[in-house]
């Protein structure tokens, strides 16, 4: 009367309860899709061995036959197997490949308890390509699972990680469907009630060119530090290097501690995302801010003309030019051209850091720009309050002279130089960078497009706008231009080479970049847009610790991504 009476429907349930029970069966995710549909991400099919101990007769003869064809040590494999009760299955190996799938169907008849069941794993095809970009998925964590965010996850769950596979989890990752199984008291499967299919995730069409990508990590090779393309006249992503990378393909399993330790402790930092969290100091890349400050101020005029003999002397200290004769007497556009060192020096004495740090901002620098990736930086606009705050100290006048040729305490993100330099070339529109055009349901619905945005504009006259292109078409194309190699024979080039330094010289050294320890090495960069007068494409490349100039380093490799980029064009 107690059991089936007074607490007869609590008791039914648990009955019930105890019954049925659910077997899983994990939804794929959706693909990652270049702009004109090609697959960068897709699925395959994985296969992982169970083992039921209930069906075992031999438990430590199993174990030890089957260790020698899934090539699994005995110990590790029993551990697995006790984590369960006898009559449930526990997987005991993740993922084997064809050969071993063979080996255990052939002695299928040998394995008594051995299952192989097959489920969606990610396939990345082009290995590392744009990985830090497509991002990587992971195992999902107890902490994760005990949040109501992530409800409907199960333990073992795949989920994004980092990049575009962490910032559209809840798009990608499917409905998971599966089986409900009738069991009895002992937990014995009997048959199967219900089944449930799975649904796929959605696909993701992204603005990258695929063609573009492997061209511009073709050129790039094996060098460190970010390459990114972009449209100026909309702000798509077309190509998006951060090297060294990973392929993300070995995040498909939980690393062991000795391949985590091994990651994180690499001296050259494959999982930091340069593109977007490397901070560098911008080199001469920022003369172009700086004169847009100089003539927006009147502080110059397009015919100021100043002298370089190689050094300027401030103080009790000279300020050198990286040409040792010096340029001699230079207005503002061979200034620019040949990247004279000692113009920008009085330029930037005559302007202040106040006024540098106030247009810096206006180019969207000191801020994240806000693109769909996680953990990006916002560099530093210094100025004589954040030198107060930083330091406790009042700004230093000679500190001006070095942030004036984008040294000093200046740092900037490869993706920050490109949006500024892309904002100039299409006139002022900052276009908010993005790497999204559709989000495509499996039945081929579109379910969300992405339209350009205009974050804000680069308040410059159109006066100030043409001199400084002018200028900047003059480094790649005119004699004693600093990027001549990045000249392309039909397309007119523009842009603005930078050489930073990494560690402080003596006044009475000049060192080879490439005799210095590889980590105390000059960065290179050059930041472009082309054609000149009507810019398709603005380009970054940046190269850590290159030793060498951006001219001799970044601009000839932007030259053969460029030429890329108008090839594929034509096809």
């Amino acid at each position: 009367w107690y059991l089936q009476i007074l607490n007869g429907d609590e008791y039914r349930q648990k009955s019930e309860n105890n019954r049925i029970r659910i077997r899983p069966a994990q939804a794929g995710r959706g693909m990652l899709l270049d702009r004109y549909g090609k697959v960068m991400v897709d699925n395959r099919p994985a296969f992982d061995v169970f083992m039921l101990r209930e069906d075992v007769k031999d438990f430590k003869e199993l174990v030890r036959n089957t260790s020698m064809l899934i090539k699994s040590r005995p110990d590790d494999i029993e551990a697995a197997a006790r984590r369960e009760s006898p009559v449930r299955p526990v997987r005991i190996k993740k993922d084997i490949d064809r050969d071993t799938l063979a080996a255990l169907l052939t002695n299928k008849l040998d394995l008594p308890g051995i299952t192989v069941s097959v489920e969606p794993k990610r396939s990345y095809p082009y290995g590392s390509l744009a990985s830090h970009l497509l991002g990587h998925i992971g195992e999902i964590t107890e902490k994760q699972l005990s949040d109501l965010e992530y409800a409907g996850y199960r333990m073992g769950s795949p989920i994004g990680k980092s990049g575009l596979e962490l910032k559209y989890e809840t798009y990608l990752k499917g409905v998971d469907g599966g089986q409900y199984v009738e069991v009895d008291a002992s937990g014995r499967e009997l048959t199967i009630i219900k089944e449930v299919e799975s649904y796929p995730g959605n696909n993701l069409i992204t603005t990258i060119d695929l063609e573009l990508q492997k061209a511009a990590e073709d050129a790039f090779k094996d060098k460190a530090g970010a390459v990114i393309a972009m449209d100026p006249r909309n702000g798509e992503i077309l190509a998006f290097i951060s090297s060294p990378a990973i392929n993300p393909d070995i995040f498909a399993s939980p690393l062991d501690s000795e391949e985590w330790s091994h990651l994180i402790n690499d001296p050259l930092k494959p999982l930091q995302n340069r593109g977007i969290q490397g901070q560098y100091p911008p080199g001469s890349t920022y003369k172009t801010l700086v004169a847009a400050a100089a003539l927006e101020e009147k502080v110059i005029t397009k015919d100021t003309v100043f002298h370089c003999k190689g050094s300027y002397k401030f103080g009790n200290r000279a300020y050198r030019c990286w040409k040792k004769e010096g340029h001699g007497s230079v207005s503002l556009h061979r200034a620019i051209v040949e990247s004279c060192d000692v113009y920008f020096y009085q330029v930037g004495l005559k302007l202040g850091i106040d006024r540098i740090a106030s247009y810096a901002r206006r180019f969207g620098l000191g801020k994240a720009t806000g693109i769909e990736l996680s953990d990006e930086k916002g560099g530093i606009v210094p100025d004589k309050v954040w030198r107060q705050k930083r330091f406790g100290a009042p700004w230093i006048d000679g500190e001006t002279l070095s942030c004036a040729i984008g040294q000093g305490f200046n740092l900037v993100t490869p993706i920050q130089l490109l949006t500024a330099y892309a904002a100039l070339a299409n006139g002022g529109d900052f276009y908010q960078p993005h790497l999204m055009k559709a989000i495509v349901g499996p039945d081929g619905n579109v379910l969300k497009s992405f339209q350009p945005e205009i974050r804000e504009k680069l308040t410059l006259s159109p006066e100030t706008v043409l001199l400084l292109k002018d200028a900047l078409q003059g480094v790649v194309n005119e004699p004693g231009g600093t990027a001549h190699s990045a000249k392309l024979n039909e397309i007119k080039v523009a842009g603005k080479t930078g050489t930073s330094q990494v560690v402080k010289m003596r006044a009475d050294r000049r060192v080879k970049g490439q005799d210095l320890p590889y980590k105390f090495r000059d960065h290179a960069w050059f930041v472009s847009f082309a054609p000149a007068e009507e810019p398709r494409i603005a380009l970054v490349v940046f190269i850590e610790n290159s030793g060498f100039s951006g001219g001799h380093a970044a601009a000839p490799m932007a030259g053969k991504i460029l030429k890329s980029f108008f090839d594929l064009e034509k096809q």
